[in-house]
């Protein structure tokens, strides 16, 4: 008998755009799922960056297309051309401050009004390693995303601390075969693997 033949697995794109007030961690979050690395001084986003990750989930390699948008006030009005199709979103908040509690709410009726009725929306409260010092209670915020529909966690782009779960959790949510291009060989891409690429596509 010849050796089984290995399936390819199946890749699936999907834009996820990052939203949020400034200086609460966006770009170090995305920079510790894509690269599993965190810098203390993170320089300030201007308008977006992208960025591309890979997970997989049994026989399905999830593609991130990521959008890092900027959170200074002055740049608002250019970040709905980037959540618009997109697949999902996760809206960061900073634990130690209120006010960026209350604007990742603003952010969240935005989207419902403006993003793809489908749309995957995850919450997280970032600098969850500052706890001890927090501002926003998680219960709290995790009442407020029961209430609205949301994936919730909170998070530290420092430690690490459920970075890779959130973006697990939205892979889990989203629709499969999505704008999939057919069945692909699994290829190095360049980025550090998430957690969730072990044991993948065997």
């Amino acid at each position: 008998m010849g050796k089984s033949m290995k399936m390819p697995c199946v890749m699936d794109h999907y834009k996820v755009v990052i939203l949020g007030a400034a200086v609460v961690g966006k770009s170090s979050l995305v920079m510790r799922f894509v690269k599993g690395k965190f810098h203390e001084c993170q320089d300030t986003t201007i308008g977006a960056a992208f960025f591309t990750q890979t997970i997989c989930i049994k026989d399905t390699v999830v593609k991130f297309e990521i959008w890092d948008t900027a959170g200074q006030e002055r740049f608002h009005s250019l970040v709905s051309m980037y959540y618009r199709n997109a697949q999902a979103a996760v809206v960061v908040y900073d634990i130690q401050n209120q006010d960026s509690f209350q604007r990742a709410k603003t952010w969240l009726k935005e989207l419902r009004k403006q993003a793809p009725p489908n749309i995957v929306i995850a919450l997280a409260g970032n600098k969850a390693d500052l706890s001890n010092i927090r501002v926003v209670k998680f219960d709290e915020a995790k009442q407020y995303a029961e209430e609205n529909g949301l994936l919730f966690m909170e998070t530290s782009a420092k430690t690490g601390l459920n970075v890779n779960d959130i973006f697990l959790a939205i892979a889990k949510k989203l629709p499969k075969n999505n704008n999939n291009q057919g069945s692909v060989n699994i290829k190095p891409n360049g980025n550090e693997p998430t957690q969730a690429t072990k044991n993948c596509c065997k």
